[in-house]
């Protein structure tokens, strides 16, 4: 008999070690409260139980089971508990000390109760009403206080009629039973506390990160969306290629790496930070501070000016000299040389919009214009543009000169600095790859580093083109309008075939219509035009 009981204790011990080991790796808060419940109900042979968690001053009702009503609500069962939480005081202060769950924890004390019809000082009233609608007879409860490293309640655990193994009637619950009960509530709160720190530690940190976007939203509006826009269509592509076959069938993803590329996403371009406003704004080719095409319309008018002048000068010496002719031709000159000015005016002001390419002969009469001369404010004769005018104006695709496009692109290797800087766990330490890569090409020619394809992740290849096919549709930046799918999709087909993304993602950003799922949420309703992908640069159907 004596070593049947060591033996029937042992078991128990290894069981409560094993669910001790189990707590200690779950990660859903749902799933490792039902686990400590089960495990109680197991270890005691209870009929039922209730898992409750402090949330301020109040237990919350989280886990309720009863097995003979097959009675599941909390945890994964997907039915809310519609309980009322237990307040651990009444509104005017005073504990509650009638009520058991919350006598256990104000006093953080343990409470066994053999009957709770005949148990004096609780009141029991729910439970009779409960079993009133039931058909049910409550009996026997245990009820333990949780507390964590620090000796705070964080939650109560309660449990319900204790069987008899051999019974199978109800029995109070013993002392060995509290003692288990007590031990795998220890292990249970440490567990949770633990799990719940990491919670409001990732919580934490996502806040700070989107803080960080939210610092970058308010320096440019026009950056703003993208940090938020280009994660959501990372996670769709990656788990469009996480479920796809073919030559990235062994590319899979868990929920780790899932978390890992969704944090890779939102710091991205968290290196924008560092970027001067006026370059990322930079609308036109002549913006800084303010559009400098408002000075060149004013050169213009000085220009229309003394041509004026010079005319009715050449008017008055004709007419001085009876030369009717010759006025009228200075006159017909001046009216040429006006409308030529004009037609400068807004050859220049469709020049200083930034567009997809510029075609040489318009950089060469750019150039031409640069040449003419005017009197300056110092009353001196110089250049109609000025150098660093007439270069941005030959911008030949976009609004950016090469040194602000040096700039632009430096925001990558920021990025790459703040984020190695940091001291990842190591379930996240691809972070810095996986964000730092999306400006790279496939063949090689992209930056910082000219990686090829075979060194870089998937998921940096992933990133890549979800950077790329936001930025082509967007609506919201300050120098061109958001592409419609057909533009976007064209232009990404000849990056395939250029070498610059990565071909077996991008046919699957189509087959899979990743760009639509993406569109539908993000474009407006003129930029979903229909596509025919058997047109598309690249891409077999």
């Amino acid at each position: 008999m004596g070593r049947s009981l060591e033996t029937h204790f042992l078991s128990k011990l290894e069981y409560l070690n094993a669910i001790g080991i189990a707590l200690s790796q779950e990660r859903d808060i749902n799933t490792l409260l039902e686990t400590i419940l089960v495990a109680a109900k197991n270890l005691t042979r209870a009929d039922g139980g209730t898992l409750y968690r402090l949330v301020g001053d109040k237990l919350q009702f989280e886990i309720v089971r009863t097995d003979s009503l097959s009675i599941a609500m909390g945890g994964t069962s997907g039915n809310p508990v519609p309980f009322y939480p237990i307040p651990l005081h009444d509104k005017d202060g005073n504990p509650n000390k009638t009520m058991i769950a919350a006598f256990a924890a104000l006093n953080h004390k343990t409470v066994n109760v053999a009957d709770a019809y005949t148990e004096e000082g609780f009141d029991f009233s729910g439970t009779r009403n409960f079993d009133k609608r039931t058909g049910y007879r409550s009996t026997s409860f245990l009820t333990v206080p949780m507390k964590d490293h620090e000796g705070e309640i964080i939650g109560v655990l309660q449990l319900l009629n204790a069987t008899d193994p051999t019974t199978k009637k109800v029995t109070s619950f013993t002392e060995e039973d509290q003692r288990l009960a007590e031990s795998l509530a220890s292990q249970a709160a440490i567990a949770l506390t633990n799990r719940l720190l990491i919670q409001q530690l990732e919580v934490l940190f996502e806040s700070l990160i989107e803080l960080i976007n939210t610092a970058i939203d308010e320096k440019s509006p026009y950056t703003g969306g993208h940090c938020k826009r280009v994660p959501t269509l990372t996670m769709m592509l990656a788990e469009a290629a996480h479920a796809a076959g073919g030559a990235l069938a062994d590319f899979r993803m868990s929920d780790k790496d899932r978390y890992e590329l969704k944090i890779a996403g939102l710091l991205h371009d968290c290196g924008k930070i560092t970027t001067p406003v006026h370059v990322v704004d930079k609308a036109t080719k002549l913006q800084t501070i303010c559009d400098r095409i408002e000075m060149v319309d004013t050169r213009f008018e000085v220009l229309k000016r003394d041509a004026e002048i010079e005319m009715l000068h050449g008017k008055q010496r004709a007419l001085g000299a009876d030369d009717e002719e010759s006025a009228l031709r200075a006159e017909e000159a001046f009216l040429k040389k006006v409308a030529q000015y004009d037609a400068d005016r807004e050859f220049l002001r469709r020049m200083n919009v930034g567009g997809e390419r510029m075609r040489p002969e318009d950089q060469a009469r750019v150039s031409q214009i640069a040449r003419y001369t005017w009197r300056n404010v110092r009353g001196e004769q110089d250049r109609f543009l000025s150098k660093d005018e007439e270069t941005n104006l030959n911008i030949p695709a976009g609004t950016l000169n090469a040194d602000e496009r040096q700039i632009i692109n430096h925001h990558i290797i920021a990025t790459i600095k703040m984020l190695e800087a940091l001291p990842w766990p190591r379930h996240l330490t691809n972070v810095p790859e996986y964000a730092g890569g999306h400006h790279e090409r496939m063949d090689g020619k992209g930056y910082p580093k000219g990686l090829l394809r075979e060194q870089m992740s998937v998921q940096a290849r992933v990133m890549g083109i979800a950077d790329i096919f936001e930025a082509l549709t967007a609506k919201d930046r300050p120098y061109k309008p958001g592409k419609t799918l057909s533009e976007s999709l064209g232009i990404l087909g000849r990056f395939k075939e250029n070498g610059h993304i990565d071909p077996d993602l991008f046919d699957i950003f189509v087959r899979e219509k990743v760009y639509l799922r993406y569109a539908r949420e993000f474009l407006d309703p003129e930029q979903i035009d229909d596509v025919d992908e058997r047109l598309i640069p690249g891409y077999k159907p």
